[in-house]
């Protein structure tokens, strides 16, 4: 039994530090908004500006702001309101896709001291059926104390950088979200200068 907790506490410890670096990686500032593409947003007053932005959008293809600027470009002959929509729907698209992981993050900020708690809980059964026989001595009981409370320290080690992976990716999300609508809805306002909505 302390085997399997031992295996499925360093396996949690793997997947926690994995995702941990590949949402590091993938979050960057950069990925998520290129700052060229940034910049030919902010400098967007007319329509004639657009094919500057959209050729800008097609250099950073893979990116979330790309994928929102030009589904807002494709859809500049909609009314407004139509435009607005179809690019909320999107952004939830991309959001959901940035998101991608978190929740491993958080299942193991649940799991990981509970997993912890049963070591311990094991280990402590252990040493009070070696009393009960009679097997016990002081060195033997302080040693098997040692190890159960290793199995919590264990668990707790795994889930504190699991959550603050998780809230610090979870922000980061959430700011890169408010600057996109920003900067698109800048954008859309300088494209519908008419509009009631403005």
């Amino acid at each position: 039994m302390h085997t399997l907790i031992l295996i499925l506490l360093g396996l949690t410890s793997v997947i926690s530090l994995t995702f941990i670096i590949e949402r590091g990686w993938a979050l960057r500032r950069g990925i998520i908004l290129p700052r060229p593409l940034l910049d030919s947003l902010d400098h967007c007053y007319t329509r004639a500006d657009v094919n500057t932005v959209l050729r800008f959008a097609q250099q950073h293809q893979n990116t979330p702001l790309a994928r929102l600027t030009t589904t807002a470009i494709e859809h500049l002959e909609w009314a407004k309101p139509d435009n607005v929509e179809a690019l909320q729907t999107r952004a939830r698209h991309e959001v959901s896709k940035m998101e991608r992981g978190l929740i491993v993050l958080e299942i193991i900020t649940g799991i990981a001291p509970l997993l912890g708690l049963v070591g311990t809980v094991v280990g402590l059964i252990d040493i009070f059926g070696t009393m009960a026989t009679g097997e016990s001595e002081a060195t033997a009981f302080a040693q098997g104390i040692s190890t159960a409370l290793w199995a919590t320290l264990s668990g707790l080690s795994i889930a504190i950088p699991s959550l603050i992976g998780w809230s610090i990716y979870n922000k980061r999300i959430e700011t890169f979200g408010i600057e996109m609508e920003t900067h698109l809805d800048v954008f859309l306002r300088r494209q519908y200068p008419n509009s009631n909505e403005n």
